[in-house]
């Protein structure tokens, strides 16, 4: 049972109706985070705008999605990592590169270092090195996919953060962190 009190779209009014209509348009639901997002149209409408601009990422969207698993994963959120893992695999990511994902590793070397620097930036709490930076220079990135990498990792932290806080009823086959 949800902490927070959903948002019923039907009930919904001013800029939580529109916001909730415009997710039901795009997505063709919506998801019971989204409702509870709802209860403050600021928060809502802030993080669609961050998850929307981040559409535009140069970094590839197979490696954002690898991303987002690993950091549901070690924030303990089974509500996003079920969301997460739904999407990864819509998206196309095969079983074992998702499992991969989840302790911050991958086959690609270049994918493995942008998940272990995701995984060692929530972990640290963002106190990472230079060193850290220089070896995702090293597995081919540049800076504005540096800035990317650090973007959906904090994109989905708040994500992480609120489902732990709000604990929506999970929407989505059901993925557990073992947190």
């Amino acid at each position: 049972m949800s902490i927070l009190t959903s948002v019923d779209p039907e009930n919904a009014t001013g800029k939580a109706r529109e916001l909730l209509n415009a997710v039901q348009q795009r997505t063709g639901r919506i998801p019971n985070m989204v409702r509870l997002m709802a209860n403050s149209p600021a928060t809502l409408d802030a993080y669609l705008r961050f998850a929307v601009a981040l559409l535009d990422a140069r970094l590839d969207k197979g490696i954002s999605d690898l991303i987002a698993l690993a950091v549901a994963q070690a924030s303990g959120s089974d509500y996003t990592l079920s969301a997460v893992h739904a999407l990864a695999r819509n998206g196309g990511l095969a079983a074992e590169d998702i499992a991969a994902a989840r302790t911050a590793h991958a086959k690609d070397p270049k994918t493995a270092a942008a998940l272990g620097f995701a995984a060692r930036l929530v972990e640290r709490r963002g106190h990472l090195s230079v060193t850290d930076v220089d070896a995702l220079r090293r597995a081919g990135f540049g800076d504005g996919e540096v800035t990317e990498i650090v973007a959906f990792v904090v994109l989905n932290i708040f994500r992480s953060y609120f489902n732990l806080i709000a604990a929506p009823e999970i929407d989505f086959p059901v993925v557990r962190t073992g947190a």
